[in-house]
């Protein structure tokens, strides 16, 4: 019997070289023009669109998997995260059960989302696909069955064009020929059915998966969303406990903050109002987009009677370097509305109309500002003594020089 097994193998591995042998002679035949070549217009054009069909499919599977890939990338990095969420929030705050549930909820949503998807969509290009070898291949074999019955066509032709009539080769060629055209119409007539149809069920592939996949996309978002947004009030709530918290604490330290800021003002008081001291310089708050002139009006009047301050305090704008001020000598007596005076420590130049420019040693009056309300932060109001001393006389008439009091 292994006998007999190998001849059967041998004998039809013989009958396969020869076949081959035939089908490229044939093909040769073709090429050279030496023998006509069946020809299928609209077969060629069907293959031309399983071709194409066959090449976007797998584009598509290959861009599903991808797909599923990263659902399943996001998925495991949104369980991080919210694992990380988890252990960072304290059990005493806001929200703890619900912020724990929430982390659950997305878990959940997340791997229904991916199974989905696989099912719906991925499965389901998998199996669409998977008919298309079996396809190729009956194509292949038909083009190989078609040179068959185009070589046996040639055959039969030649063998009844001989110039000695053999009837039995003629016999043999014609069943040879019937045979072969046979196998060819049976594989073609299949394929002739099957292409077309295969053709257009891709309409309805690309439609049932597009519409899987969004549909799969809207349910999930919509639902993601709302625990988003759930978790976002509970971060919301949390942050406004903690606000009124901050509010209730500082209220109830304010108090005490109050008493000793009080206590630390009355230390640092002067004993005694007479008795002169050296003033820090203070930074200059920033200078209004145009300068403001001084208007006749708000010029106090020296001679006016009024109560002198008991203030030996004063700042002094910074150019540069601040001129630092000390109290003047107390030996002259101060002019009425005057304040306190003050020596100069540094040169200050004016950098604006309505201020004065003051050399180290000069002696500056003080005086009120006319409206309060235009008094501008770390400013104060006044005249250099030596230029009141000039003009006294003429402010006793009620002759104000132009710029008379200017900020320093």
């Amino acid at each position: 019997m292994a006998e007999v097994g190998k001849g059967v193998n041998a004998g039809k591995l013989a009958s396969n070289v020869q076949k081959r042998l035939t089908r490229a002679q044939e093909k040769v035949m073709q090429k050279l023009g030496k023998a006509d070549e069946t020809k299928d217009t609209a077969f060629e054009e069907q293959v031309a669109n399983f071709n194409k069909q066959m090449n976007e499919g797998t584009k598509l599977q290959k861009d599903l998997k991808a797909y599923l890939l990263a659902v399943k990338t996001m998925h495991e990095c949104s369980k991080r995260l919210h694992d990380c969420l988890a252990e960072m929030y304290d059990p005493e705050w806001f929200g703890k059960e619900e912020v724990d549930s929430i982390a659950e909820d997305t878990d959940l949503l997340w791997q229904d989302f991916h199974e989905k998807l696989l099912d719906n969509a991925v499965i389901s290009m998998d199996a669409y696909l998977a008919q298309f070898p079996d396809i190729k291949a009956r194509i292949a074999k038909r083009e190989r069955k078609l040179v068959d019955f185009d070589s046996a066509r040639h055959h039969f032709a030649s063998v009844q064009k001989g110039k000695k009539k053999d009837e039995a080769k003629i016999a043999k060629a014609e069943e040879d020929l019937g045979r072969a055209q046979k196998v060819f119409e049976e594989i073609n007539y299949d394929l002739q059915e099957e292409l077309p149809t295969l053709w257009n069920s891709r309409v309805g592939l690309y439609v049932n998966t597009f519409r899987s996949v969004s549909g799969l996309e809207e349910t999930f978002h919509r639902d993601m969303g709302k625990l988003n947004q759930n978790l976002s009030d509970i971060m919301t709530k949390l942050e406004e406990q903690r606000v009124a918290k901050k509010g209730v604490t500082t209220a109830s330290t304010g108090k005490s903050d109050d008493a000793a800021n009080h206590n630390q003002e009355t230390s640092d008081a002067p004993k005694s109002p007479s008795k002169p001291r050296e003033v820090p310089p203070v930074s200059r708050p920033p200078r209004p987009a145009s300068s403001q002139e001084v208007k006749p009006d708000k010029i106090i009047n020296l001679f006016e009677d009024a109560e002198v301050s008991d203030s030996n305090t004063t700042t002094q704008p910074e150019q540069n370097e601040a001129p630092t001020v000390t109290n003047g000598s107390s030996d002259t007596e101060l002019p009425p509305s005057v304040l306190f005076k003050v020596k100069t420590m540094h040169d200050y130049s004016a950098t604006d109309s309505d201020e004065l420019d003051l050399k180290a040693g000069d002696i500056v009056l003080v005086l009120p500002f006319a409206n309060p309300d235009e008094a501008d932060d770390g400013w104060l109001m006044g005249v250099k003594e030596s230029h009141w001393l000039q003009n006294k006389n003429l402010l006793a008439k009620g002759v104000f020089p132009e710029n008379f009091t200017q900020k320093l």
